[in-house]
């Protein structure tokens, strides 16, 4: 027995010396859009899969938030305090009127994960950039704002500035020199959770939110 798991052992530090790199065509080439393309290319795209979108400038987007929020009688909305979206959200809850309650909560998820199923109308996440080719949102979620902001609640809002949509996938991947560090959770979001049983019956909101709805800042 020894002898056969000497053996194994073997063979396995055999094969974890180093392997040379593999030569790959690196040969892509991005599709010449410029900023104005990509901005009606991602919303062309994200719209065609029910993605509610709002073109908005740098010094209002946080009170398109409140109206849109306002409109829909949402109870409340899950933000991040200490994240990038904190002090222009909480500014504009300060010279609002009627608003839903913001929501923080830094306690470990099992503590509120009832409140968080089943009391949390929408949540909003900043994001890393977006995908003009496919129309897609990147996100690096943070403890800050956890994956559970984008998937849980039936209400998503993301805020994406225009400056940092790419051409397409590759793009963001070169741009941003994914390559240097990668976090355990990378995520690309077209559209609302959807989902078709085998009668091809499409049905959205089933493993993730109704609604996606994105802030672009242009």
């Amino acid at each position: 027995m020894n002898k056969a798991r000497d053996n194994i052992l073997a063979r396995l530090r055999a094969r974890s010396t180093e392997i040379p790199p593999v030569e790959l065509d690196r040969g892509f080439r991005s599709p010449d859009w410029n900023r104005q393309q990509r901005i009606e290319l991602f919303c062309k795209a994200m719209t065609s899969v029910r993605t509610e979108i709002h073109r908005v400038r740098a010094s209002d987007w946080a009170d398109r938030l409140a109206q849109l929020v306002k409109e829909r009688k949402l109870n409340n909305l899950l933000y991040a305090p200490n994240g990038p979206l904190a002090r222009q959200i909480e500014a504009a809850w300060r010279n609002g009127e009627a608003l839903p309650e913001l929501v923080s909560r830094t306690a470990e998820l099992d503590e509120w994960k009832e409140e968080l199923f089943f009391g949390i109308d929408a949540a909003i996440t900043s994001t890393r950039g977006g995908i003009a080719e496919v129309g897609a949102l990147i996100l690096w979620p943070t403890p800050q704002e956890p994956r559970s902001f984008s998937l849980v609640p039936p209400i998503h809002i993301a805020v994406v500035k225009a400056d940092q949509l790419h051409n397409t996938f590759a793009d963001a991947i070169a741009d941003e020199n994914w390559q240097a560090g990668m976090p355990t959770n990378a995520v690309l979001i077209s559209g609302p959770s959807k989902s078709a049983d085998i009668e091809q019956t499409l049905a959205y909101g089933v493993h993730g939110p109704v609604e996606l709805i994105v802030l672009l800042i242009e």
